[in-house]
């Protein structure tokens, strides 16, 4: 039989001769009635407190489980959104790299289509100035014949003089246009 404060208070004793003091013995009763009282309603408070703190502790139980989830979501996010950018970057280096070898490209191709355009005037150039020598020194026997012909015979100086001076002439002309 478990004990409770009303069953100490009402207990009773069998008298006997010579027995214990029947005022002392319901004084220890009634003390221990309330002892025992006090005790029973402090286990009662605990074990209330125990239920709440394993409320507790289950709700703290989930929102740890929530903030698991949470953080393992977060880590696979960021684990993705990571690949993605090394996946977004490595195309842009590739893109990059192309564009860069196509200006490239551009430029060698233009860098040729000048040299030749330069190798070309070079050419005119030289065939221009082999056209003006040309002329030059077709008049200068033109003007010679008429010189003979109109019976005059230039004396070797002036004629040697005169043609240097056509050279110079020619070379002046020449080196302007250059």
């Amino acid at each position: 039989m478990k004990l409770s404060p009303i069953n100490v208070k009402t207990q009773e004793f069998t008298k006997g001769l010579r027995g214990y003091n029947v005022e002392e013995v319901r004084a220890f009763l009634e003390k221990l009635s309330k002892e025992l009282e006090e005790l029973i309603k402090e286990h009662d408070n605990y074990k209330e407190e125990v239920e709440e703190l394993k409320e507790k502790v289950a709700e703290f139980r989930k929102i740890e489980k929530n903030l698991q989830d949470t953080l393992l979501k977060a880590q696979e996010s960021s684990t993705k959104s990571f690949e993605s950018t090394k996946k977004q970057t490595n195309v842009m280096v590739k893109e990059a790299e192309l564009k860069a070898s196509q200006i490239l490209d551009k430029a060698k191709e233009s860098a040729n289509e000048i040299r030749n355009a330069v190798i070309t005037l070079r050419e005119e150039k030289d065939l221009i100035i082999s056209k003006l020598k040309a002329i030059v020194n077709t008049q200068s026997g033109l003007l010679e014949g008429k010189l003979e012909r109109a019976g005059e015979e230039p004396e070797k100086p002036k004629k040697q003089e005169a043609q240097n001076n056509f050279n110079i002439d020619v070379n002046g002309i020449v080196d302007k246009l250059l």
